[in-house]
């Protein structure tokens, strides 16, 4: 039989192409999912006995959860990555690793062919087929979603025809759990001016009562939370844990898709946020003007190369260099302020905060220069400025 490789979900597209693969095409399929956050045991258990009833010929749940942060969420913190200054790029980030992840175990296992079940529509169809052709072209990659140009109804009536009737009726809103945040599509999404209503995100208000968290930063990297030291992965887990009873971290998404069309997304991602923002914060203490400027535009060209689907590109492993070797001095305690739906940065401890007072206190007293110095200093500064304006007036 031809071995394939199928990246399945559990949801009706991957469950279409595992029937499909197999009953049809006689494809020898193993199914495997790429656990990047979100998913407890059970629901992989759940995963794994839907994708049998499929007939698919094994099952892999491969947990990726470390390698995603290490390889991914650690450079989008050290960068401050939001998209269009909103989004930290929660579902596009975890695509990169589950492709490099289903790309590895296919050339494990010598098989000859990768299915997904993306259709031709959005941008997950450019993030796994350029992974998988770039780091194994003599792979296949089969799409039959796309290629048949499926609607949802056809899909459901196939499988139900095919004696797997598991009630695919769609759920008001798609929902996407991750280690770096969680999206969320629905009616209102499809519209430019319809906002998601309460119940559609996973997460509701339970606490009203404001409450101070401080995270620890160890050369940008989370490596406490309220004083508990663990792993930068465990503590993203137990701010979002933390925060998301104060429903923090909900926005809608406006960008353009790698394919030209505008598209929506709802998200609620309280750590990523947070995280962000906190980490902006101890940056702005411990950095020079001149590593804030740089790094915010080389930053915001590896969040966009990341959304593209462009993370193999050499360039990436050159801003990462840039963006760890920033991070030396990012050390220290940030104190945030929870809230019902926001949150607040209070302020900041480090023992290389450059905000220090014995060089100067800002609109009150100078120690580290005279008013003469000062003032040589301005005419310099403003010399060309004046010359231009005097020959030109």
């Amino acid at each position: 039989m031809k071995k394939l490789v199928l990246a399945y979900s559990g949801g009706l597209d991957t469950s279409y192409c595992a029937v499909h693969l197999s009953k049809d095409l006689g494809y020898e399929v193993h199914a495997v999912s790429v656990n990047t956050g979100g998913f407890t045991e059970e629901e992989i258990h759940e995963i794994e006995v839907k994708a049998l009833k499929m007939g698919v010929t094994s099952y892999l749940n491969i947990n990726a959860i470390s390698e995603y942060y290490e390889k991914v969420i650690k450079y989008l913190v050290f960068g401050n990555v939001l998209k269009n200054n909103t989004y930290p790029l929660s579902v596009s980030a975890e695509r990169i690793i589950q492709a490099i992840k289903i790309v590895e175990y296919a050339k494990k296992i010598n098989a000859d062919y990768i299915a997904h079940g993306s259709t031709g529509a959005g941008n997950d169809q450019v993030r796994f087929d350029m992974i998988f052709q770039t780091l194994a072209p003599e792979i296949e990659i089969i799409t039959p979603i796309r290629d048949k140009k499926l609607s949802r109804q056809e899909e459901i009536d196939y499988l139900v025809k095919n004696g797997v009737d598991m009630s695919w009726q769609k759920a008001k809103y798609s929902v996407n759990k991750g280690l770096w945040g969680t999206s969320v599509g629905g009616d209102e999404t499809l519209t430019s001016q319809k906002q998601l209503p309460e119940i559609a995100y996973p997460s509701q208000l339970v606490k009203t009562d404001e409450q101070k968290v401080t995270l620890t930063f160890t050369k940008g990297e989370l490596t406490a939370l309220n004083g508990t030291k663990n792993s930068p992965e465990k503590n993203i887990e137990a701010l979002n844990d933390l925060a998301s009873q104060y429903a923090i971290g909900r926005d809608i998404h406006v960008g353009d898709t790698i394919v030209g069309i505008k598209g929506r997304v709802g998200f609620e991602a309280a750590a990523a946020l947070i995280i962000i923002k906190a980490h902006h914060l101890l940056e702005k203490h411990t950095l020079t003007k001149w590593q804030l400027q740089h790094k915010e535009y080389l930053s915001s060209f590896y969040g966009m190369h990341l959304h593209e689907g462009q993370y193999l590109e050499p360039v990436m492993r050159d801003i990462e260099v840039f963006l760890e070797n920033s991070q030396q001095y990012v050390s220290g305690d940030v104190i945030v302020t929870l809230k019902p739906y926001h949150f607040s940065l209070d302020g900041i401890s480090s023992e290389h905060d450059l905000m220090n007072a014995k060089f100067g206190s800002y609109g009150e007293m100078n120690t580290g220069w005279t008013s003469e110095e000062a003032k040589g200093f301005i005419k310099i500064l403003g010399n060309q400025n004046k010359i231009y304006q005097q020959v030109n007036s």
